[in-house]
């Protein structure tokens, strides 16, 4: 349905201490001073329908949008290169900077009442709440628990969705032997994949259950990087020669190929078994444009490439509402792939042709689904287009009077 917004092993094994064996409220290993309740915003007011609303990053801080009308509705100062993760709860957003995940109130919820929910917005604002990390890195949030991993400590936390604007207390917390550039992703049953290595090389992953008990490894993932949940709770994890896929308490491994085929961003979405990836195949290249994605079986733990007319960038891919495959390429045009069939279903025009740039921090064409929309930023012109993945139409397009580099953004659905 369519629609647009509304109004690789270590000899050691590897032990994770785990500080709380829940997601919910403060345990006796966690708990402490409980953190200041936020300051409500003083501009709230009811609203029609929910609101959706886009955030995205600048030299100098992050602007809001309206998500239907592209509108600013705030600008928020914040110095140095900064990064946008969704925090889960349709409301905030949590951003990476200096000393952790800052958490953003988008300003826009719904609060349920019977069978209905009332819905709110306010100014957009950085809250004072920080969830502290020496190298802020991956988010992901799932059906209701958002994972943190800290690259500088090797750190993860693990908070109710709902809860993650209220600080860090009361969450699950684990440590990985050694500090690495890691991901963690936490499902509804309590389970916990997370990916091991060190500073020098990233191996596999291990599961662990609700109690911090390994049930399940693998360290047949050589350079681990990026994850993707499909339907399912099936979860996939990126290597350099394939991938790993987690189901059902079993680990299956995803061979590319080639012998180097690198799967290291992925995208996944509930409506489909299939996840899409990026797909790389030159080690020694400064910067490879691939023109080839990959899609990830989560079934049968097949591997199917798929040609595209263009190279794309790590913040070209995507998926629909009801799982489309889409990627955004450097010809300019969004490309809607059948994940079932691999096809080539169409390519609509967005934006001027571009080239990645070298180096990854530098501003580049960025796509962010939100409600059956694919928002696209274009930092040449300095604008946000809106497109319906299902009929292709570029519904809106705004200046939004900034160099937009990262993009993300929130339903108003709390």
């Amino acid at each position: 349905m369519s629609h647009r917004p509304l109004a690789a092993g270590l000899a050691l094994p590897l032990l994770l201490t785990a500080c709380a064996s829940g997601t919910g409220g403060p345990s006796a290993a966690t708990a402490g001073t409980p953190a200041a309740e936020p300051a409500p915003p003083s501009d709230v007011q009811e609203v029609a329908a929910s609101t959706p609303r886009l955030a995205l990053t600048h030299d100098g801080g992050v602007r809001v949008l309206d998500a239907t009308t592209l509108e600013t509705v705030a600008d928020l100062p914040l110095d140095g290169f900064n990064r946008l993760n969704g925090a889960g709860d349709g409301r905030h957003l949590l951003v990476s900077t200096q000393g952790g995940f800052r958490v953003l109130d988008a300003g826009t919820w719904t609060e349920p009442h019977g069978d209905h929910g009332h819905h709110y917005t306010s100014s957009p604002r950085l809250t004072d709440v920080l969830h502290p990390a020496e190298e802020p890195g991956h988010v992901v949030a799932h059906d209701g628990r958002t994972a943190l991993f800290d690259d500088g400590t090797g750190e993860v936390v693990v908070l109710d969705s709902d809860a993650v604007a209220d600080g860090p207390d009361g969450a699950r917390r684990l440590t990985t032997p050694s500090p690495h550039h890691g991901v963690a992703v936490a499902l509804a049953d309590g389970t916990l994949v997370v990916s091991e290595g060190t500073e020098d090389e990233r191996t596999g992953i291990r599961v662990l259950d609700a109690a911090g008990e390994e049930i399940a490894s693998s360290d047949g993932c050589p350079g681990v990087h990026g994850e993707a949940v499909a339907a399912d709770d099936a979860v996939v994890i990126g290597c350099e020669d394939g991938a790993l896929v987690h189901a059902d308490g079993q680990i299956r491994e995803v061979q590319s190929p080639d012998a180097y085929g690198r799967i290291g961003n992925q995208a996944g979405s509930e409506a489909s078994p299939v996840v899409l990836g990026d797909y790389k195949t030159d080690p020694d290249a400064e910067l490879e444009r691939p023109t080839r994605v990959a899609l990830v079986d989560t079934r049968t733990a097949q591997l199917r490439l798929v040609d595209l007319p263009a190279s794309y960038s790590f913040r070209s891919l995507g998926r629909g509402e009801d799982g489309e495959a889409l990627v955004l390429g450097t010809d300019g045009a969004l490309h809607v792939i059948d994940p079932e069939t691999g096809a080539l279903e169409r390519s609509v025009p967005v934006v001027a042709p571009w080239e990645e740039p070298l180096e990854w921090q530098q501003p580049r064409p960025a796509l962010h689904v939100l409600d059956g929309t694919a928002y696209v930023t274009e930092p040449a012109t300095r604008e946000v287009h809106a497109v319906d993945v299902v009929t292709g139409e570029v519904w809106r397009s705004a200046d939004v009077g900034v160099l937009p580099d990262e993009l993300a953004g929130v339903t108003g659905d709390e």
